[in-house]
């Protein structure tokens, strides 16, 4: 037996002792294409005509056929005792080699076995594929941490945009600071969701990332599994973003208004709404129409005071309770629990428990979506109102009942234009929307209503959808506007929630 102390370094020069068939042989290895271990061994076996294992550091077997090996001459090489050794006996020829693993104090081994001596071609094909191991294993790991960092990256972004979304700005902020110094240092921005083809969303999300020169937080939606949310202080980012969208099929881009960063749960919402108004632009891009929403017809302190007493039952809980309480529900209420699980990092039972402790507080049921559509009218206005304001209507004497909040002549003008565009549709659109609302949505029940089939019915609503210019079979804004619309012509009634009526501080729900 003969030994070789560890002093050599690897090489990526290979010399082909006159033989340069073996040689670039084993170049081809290197190529992107041809980087596996496992083939090298068994390349390596095959030109030298006998048996070769690459084995780690705690003698799992990598790569190859299983060889018996002398574990005391093992122990040597992995610890750096000696670089290689060389056995003869019996007619068995063996070599093994130590292999430097980039990130192990301790070495793996790469073992040789054939029936004939080794000849000095031999002996020199073991010891270079041993430093081509050696490169490949660098390689994998280099490109390993890659992916790690990367990994850890995307979840610090997810992470960010659940606290946005949850309006703690200051952790957000605080977050944010260790890799993109200044990104959130910024009282505004717009939320666009782009859309790809399946399959192609971790490209478009690391387009979006070199689009945006990290001057936007990029993210891959937690819900969507076609979408990447994309939070843009500025408005390069925004430019670069509809830029990126024309150059490829397939591929989306909505937009929201420009919103406080506590309102960052509203404006992806509103980017949300966007995107499904972009799938029918030539550019295929598109941007939240400010178009004029209802609570903006109505008296603005008779609805400030309307909502604060509204939502009057959770101001005794805990500041952060109540926070936690108010941004599920109104994610909640704009997304279906599972999504809305995913954006704030959630189970969905948890999502449900936030939201029935709220039903509990307001004495109301979720159910009956001309309650989702008023309680989501309440927790928008809500988020307007300053600590003070809520105070002030805390104290305010009597609220407007609803339906005399909703029954003002400016509300009403514009609910009957825009529920009349359906009029001139002959199968009675507007008919099946009232009766599939007031089944909260359920097609099925909406039928028997009506006398027709369930796939009529969903036929109708989906064919309003274009004609309102709003999603109806996705809950969310656009669907309540339409409620509230039908709600302030008199055909739907006003759910049963009355704000001085509704649970005082003694009655919380607890759980």
């Amino acid at each position: 037996m003969a030994g070789r102390e560890d002093d050599s370094r690897p090489t990526t020069q290979v010399r082909d002792a006159g033989d340069p068939t073996w040689a670039q042989e084993l170049l081809e290895h290197l190529r992107p294409t041809g980087r596996d271990v496992r083939r090298v061994v068994t390349w390596l076996a095959g030109t030298v005509d006998g048996t070769a294992c690459l084995r780690d550091d705690t003698g799992r077997l990598v790569a190859g056929a299983p060889t018996t090996l002398d574990e005391d001459l093992v122990a040597d090489i992995v610890t750096g005792r000696i670089a290689s050794a060389a056995l003869d006996e019996g007619g068995h020829h063996l070599r093994l080699v130590r292999v430097h693993h980039p990130y192990t104090a301790s070495g793996w081994v790469l073992a040789v076995a054939r029936e004939t001596p080794f000849d000095r071609r031999a002996a020199d094909i073991v010891t270079r594929t041993a430093q081509l191991v050696e490169l490949l294993l660098r390689a994998r790991e280099t490109a390993e941490a890659g992916r790690r960092l990367k990994r850890a990256a995307a979840d610090l972004r997810l992470a960010i945009l659940q606290l946005l979304m949850v309006e703690d700005t200051v952790s957000a902020r605080r977050v944010a600071a260790g890799l993109w110094p200044g990104l959130l240092d910024t009282d505004t921005a717009c939320v666009f969701v782009a859309e790809s083809r399946p399959g192609e969303r971790d490209r478009l999300a690391e387009e979006c990332i070199e689009a945006t020169a990290e001057q936007a937080l990029v993210v891959r939606c937690p819900a969507m599994d076609r979408h990447v949310i994309v939070v843009a202080p500025g408005e390069a980012p925004a430019e670069a973003l509809r830029s990126l969208v024309v150059r490829h099929p397939g591929t989306f881009l909505g937009g929201s208004a420009r919103q406080s960063l506590a309102r960052t749960a509203t404006a992806y919402g509103q980017a949300v709404s966007a995107l499904a108004v972009a799938r029918f632009r030539p550019d295929k891009t598109a941007v939240y129409a400010e178009r004029t929403h209802p609570e903006r017809l109505m008296d603005p302190e008779v609805l400030r005071v309307w909502t604060t007493r509204m939502l009057r039952p959770l101001d005794a809980l805990p500041h952060h309770t109540r926070a936690e309480l108010l941004a599920t529900t109104r994610l909640g209420l704009e997304f279906t629990a599972v999504s809305a699980a995913k954006v704030l990092g959630v189970s969905r039972n948890t999502v449900r428990a936030r939201m029935e402790r709220v039903e509990g507080l307001l004495h109301t049921d979720f159910s009956d979506l001309t309650v989702r559509a008023v309680v989501h009218l309440a927790l928008n206005t809500q988020v307007g109102l300053g600590e003070e304001a809520a105070a002030d209507g805390a104290g305010a004497a009597s609220p407007t009942p609803l339906g005399d909040l909703l029954a003002g002549p400016a509300l009403r003008t514009w609910a009957g234009d825009l529920l009349g565009r359906l009029d001139t549709d002959a199968r009675d659109l507007r008919r099946s929307l009232r009766a599939w609302i007031a089944e909260g949505g359920n097609a099925e029940r909406a039928a028997q209503t009506l006398g027709v089939h369930a796939q009529t019915v969903r036929e109708h609503v989906r064919s309003a959808e274009p004609v309102l210019e709003r999603q109806l079979l996705a809950a969310g804004s656009d669907l309540y506007e339409v409620v509230v619309a039908h709600v302030a012509m008199g055909e739907l009634e006003p759910p049963a929630l009355d704000p001085s009526k509704t649970g005082h501080p003694d009655s919380s729900v607890h759980g």
